[in-house]
């Protein structure tokens, strides 16, 4: 259809520029109009805060394929169309005894849309979403079809590519048993004591989040999800890091209401209800936001959080909360963890885009000592000359990309400035 009205994105930071929204309905009419189209992008969620979905011509929204979940529990795993949210397939495989290793905070957004842009969860033993995908079927530039899997060569530069290659129709995952988990969130742990054991911290659940405003000596929140079964780890039970136990429901942003978060308060329940900060049915996190994120190697974790604490002074008025995580390494060649495991330095901006962009740069200098590379999908300064120093097969990716479509169909402004600029 040809847009007559704005659309935005969800946090309503960004209008797309697109002259028209295709809803295909079969990967046949879908092959056609990636075919006929002169430049073309996919729109999933939403849930990016920059122009990497945008064009100037035609994008395409999943939503109206056929939802498909196919369970090999032979093979543990699944196959299932690039559209469907991480909410929905969750669910469908708790209720056949399966599980996914991990998902990020919001089950609100797209599987393809997340496994494109390197989107995570937390978990010092657990790689990104991307991790989990064994293969990837496509719809290219001339409307051909292309399945790709772990016996590629190439097959890592397909995984986390940006939109760049072409659409994803479905998407195979590596799948495990279904398991349960505990949810505690823990009140005022010490900076100092953190610091001074992080690996201790971050090793003492199957996920670890860390909330806070950069300022003060304590932490805000430290959200912990413990599968069931697991040997226990008591540091922070016992008080060793300082803090004390949430005794109610815990929502990320301070005086917000933790009945649209996951359970909390050490009630077992399945990972679909656990892993994720917040419950499929409500508005995740503040809504009216934006969102910056860096990725860092795990043996600076210490001095990027130290620095970021010394440069409260600039973040903290802009700032709704920020979230340190941990994630293991990959080998997905434009993943925020390629060859190296890391803690994500995630800020949840008040929506003042313009002085959130105006601190970026000095962000992102404090970091750069430290190799922190950005989220694709989120708010951030750098450019193609200084990503691709970051990623050791940048220009590996470049010429994937230039292979399966020289005529640059999915090509857009971001990706020009991103990753062809360099």
């Amino acid at each position: 259809m040809k847009l007559e009205t704005k659309e935005l994105n969800w946090a309503g930071n960004l209008e797309y520029r697109a002259i028209e929204l295709l809803y295909p309905t079969s990967v046949e009419q879908l092959q056609e109009q990636v075919r006929t189209a002169s430049k073309v992008r996919v729109l999933g969620s939403r849930h990016s805060f920059n122009d990497i979905a945008d064009t100037s011509q035609t994008l395409i929204c999943l939503s109206k394929m056929p939802e498909v979940i196919e369970i090999d529990d032979q093979a543990m795993s699944v196959r299932v169309s690039g559209g469907i949210t991480y909410g929905a397939l969750a669910d469908a495989l708790h209720t056949a005894g399966f599980a996914l290793h991990n998902l990020a905070s919001l089950p609100h957004i797209s599987v393809a849309g997340a496994v494109s842009t390197g989107t995570h969860g937390s978990g010092k033993a657990h790689g990104n979403l991307a991790t989990a995908v064994s293969a990837v079927e496509l719809v290219l530039a001339d409307g051909s079809q292309l399945s790709v899997d772990r016996s590629d060569p190439e097959f890592n530069g397909y995984v986390v590519s940006l939109g760049a290659l072409g659409v994803i129709t479905h998407l195979t995952l590596d799948i495990v048993p279904s398991f349960a988990v505990q949810q505690t969130v823990y009140e005022q742990l010490s900076w100092e004591k953190v610091l001074k054991d992080f690996d201790t911290v971050q090793a003492s659940a199957y996920s670890v989040s860390l909330f806070t405003d950069w300022s003060g000596e304590l932490i805000g929140q430290t959200w912990l999800k413990r599968r069931v079964g697991d040997a226990p780890n008591d540091d922070i039970d016992q008080g060793r890091f300082g803090g004390f136990p949430a005794s109610t429901a815990m929502h990320p942003l301070p005086g917000a209401d933790g009945v649209i978060c996951s359970e909390q308060l050490g009630v077992a329940g399945p990972w679909s209800d656990r892993l994720s900060h917040f419950r499929m049915d409500f508005m995740p996190s503040a809504g009216a936001e934006l969102q910056t994120e860096y990725l860092v190697p795990r043996e600076y974790a210490v001095q990027a959080i130290t620095a970021m604490r010394e440069l409260s002074s600039v973040i903290t008025p802009l700032l709704l909360v920020a979230e340190v995580r941990t994630i293991a390494a990959d080998q997905l060649w434009l993943s925020g963890n390629y060859g190296r495991d890391g803690i994500a330095l995630h800020f949840t901006w008040k929506p003042q885009q313009p002085a959130v962009e105006a601190i970026l740069p000095e962000i992102e200098s404090v970091l750069a000592p430290f190799s922190a590379r950005p989220h694709w999908g989120k708010l951030f300064a750098a450019t193609a000359t200084e990503l691709e120093a970051l990623y050791p097969k940048f220009t590996d990716f470049i010429e994937l990309t230039q292979r399966l479509d020289p005529a640059g169909k999915f090509r857009n402004e971001f990706l020009d400035r991103k990753v062809f600029g360099a």
